[in-house]
């Protein structure tokens, strides 16, 4: 027997499989919203006509558009769409996009709150990672403003209640939580991805592999939370594989959503993950590898180094994609390649000269203290970082 808590968030509902404008115009109904404020990517809004079926779908309760976001979130975007924002005093706030996107949103409805509409301002709002791996939270009152989320990729953030936002006068990417930031819904509609190119699905679907491998890799993990990482290995490798071989096929392209929502659940409800993510935010953050990327990158490099700890748990792994004998950095390896993304860090521009930075911005992450393996000092990450080049 053993002891553990699972929290849980105040996300109330998730719609899947209907038109993603259909299930907005539900949604703001059930809310009662009456001004809503849209943050979407600028491809979407004009490569396509996602946006214009949720114009036609609002009608007047449409009152703002903002399709600015660069990958990572840089503070300057989340002030440019809160000065926009607040100009039309919106009572609902949705997003259309990647995981850069719904971060945003989310941060969005915490600087709508407080007036965060200066870069300085927000930097009262981020935790802070302390040298000893503990974490200081600001303490600040919740958003008030629903917030749902419709994501274009399998990154898996709109479940969660951190956002991440890039500082560039430091080059560090930092996290903003609160328990508010959670969305009242989140709409999985497989046909507006369809649109989202092929590398980013599957590498935020690697992503999305990567929270299960760190769940299944933890100690501190449960039997539920192993339950739904399993889940997730098999639908998303299910789907992924499917996708690749049929870019249409929607029904694959919803496995990969459900998969992407099973990898959030242990993150969600309290389960910390470890090196493998700690290394993806300093590479998004500090060096703009893209965020799926990251993973793709790092996920079998990060199975390797602590496997000594967790041998016995990366088993579950190895079931989990239905091939038992099979160690799991080689699974993980393999599923990678099959779906034709990087597996180094010279494929994504970073090279022996950046590896005493990188190790430097890894350990000042807030799950660098959480690996199963201990991590004595950045150095100690050398030896990873090297191999993976």
């Amino acid at each position: 027997m053993y002891q553990t808590t699972i929290g849980m968030t105040a996300l109330e509902q998730v719609y899947s499989g209907r038109p993603a404008a259909q299930s907005l115009a539900e949604e703001t109904a059930r809310l009662g919203a009456k001004r809503v404020f849209l943050v979407c990517s600028n491809t979407l809004r004009h490569k396509t006509d996602e946006v214009r079926k949720i114009e036609a779908a609002l009608g007047s309760k449409l009152v703002g558009i903002y399709d600015s976001v660069r990958p990572h979130v840089p503070r300057e975007d989340v002030v440019a769409a809160a000065i926009a924002a607040a100009k039309v005093s919106p009572d609902l706030l949705v997003s259309l996009g990647g995981g850069s996107v719904s971060d945003c949103t989310k941060i969005l409805a915490v600087s709508l709150k407080h007036k965060l509409f200066t870069t300085q301002a927000m930097e009262a709002y981020h935790m802070v990672v302390n040298a000893d791996h503990t974490v200081t939270l600001p303490a600040f009152e919740g958003p008030d403003i629903p917030v749902v989320l419709i994501p274009t990729t399998l990154s898996g953030g709109e479940f969660n209640a951190l956002s991440g936002s890039t500082d560039k006068v430091v080059n560090v990417k930092q996290g903003y939580v609160h328990p508010r930031m959670v969305p009242r819904a989140v709409i999985l509609d497989p046909a507006v991805t369809v649109h989202t190119p092929e590398w980013i699905w599957m590498s935020t679907g690697v992503r999305s592999l990567d929270h299960c491998f760190e769940t299944l890799g933890s100690l501190a993990s449960n039997d539920y939370w192993d339950g739904m990482a399993i889940n997730g290995i098999r639908l998303l490798s299910e789907g992924l594989t499917a996708v690749k071989k049929n870019s249409q096929d929607l029904d694959a392209r919803q496995k990969c959503q459900m998969g992407a929502w099973c990898s959030m659940v242990a993150i969600v409800s309290g389960l910390p993950m470890g090196i493998s993510h700690a290394t993806g935010h300093a590479l998004g953050g500090s060096f703009d590898v893209p965020h799926g990327y990251t993973s793709c990158v790092m996920a079998p490099f990060a199975l390797e180094y602590n496997q000594s700890v967790n041998g016995h748990r990366q088993k579950l792994i190895s079931l989990a994609f239905g091939q038992p004998n099979v160690p799991a950095p080689e699974l993980a390896d393999r599923i990678i390649r099959e779906l034709g993304m990087p597996r180094s860090l010279r494929e994504v521009n970073v090279g022996e000269k950046d590896l005493k930075a990188l190790s430097g911005y890894i350990y000042q992450d807030i799950w660098c203290g959480t690996n199963p393996r201990p991590i004595p000092n950045s150095d100690a990450l050398i030896d990873m970082l090297r191999k993976a080049l």
